[in-house]
């Protein structure tokens, strides 16, 4: 799953629109419908869009021994 997608579906449970997501990022909706367009965004981005929603962006690796990085 593409992180576009993984943002509409925290939108969505979060019951938050893009005009909304936007609003509470400080841009516009325009800005942010081409960023989720292309996908790209920095560890940064996901973290603040993260906070907007209520959440917590979480990404990292994890081995089989239980080593998180």
């Amino acid at each position: 799953m593409d992180i576009a997608t993984k943002i509409d579906l925290a939108k969505a449970y979060a019951k938050v629109s893009t005009s909304e997501l936007a609003r509470r990022l400080g841009t516009s909706p325009h800005a942010l419908g081409q960023r989720l367009k292309t996908g790209k965004f920095s560890s940064t981005d996901l973290d603040k869009i993260a906070a907007a929603l209520g959440a917590e962006f979480v990404c990292y690796f994890r081995f089989s021994d239980g080593e998180e990085i």
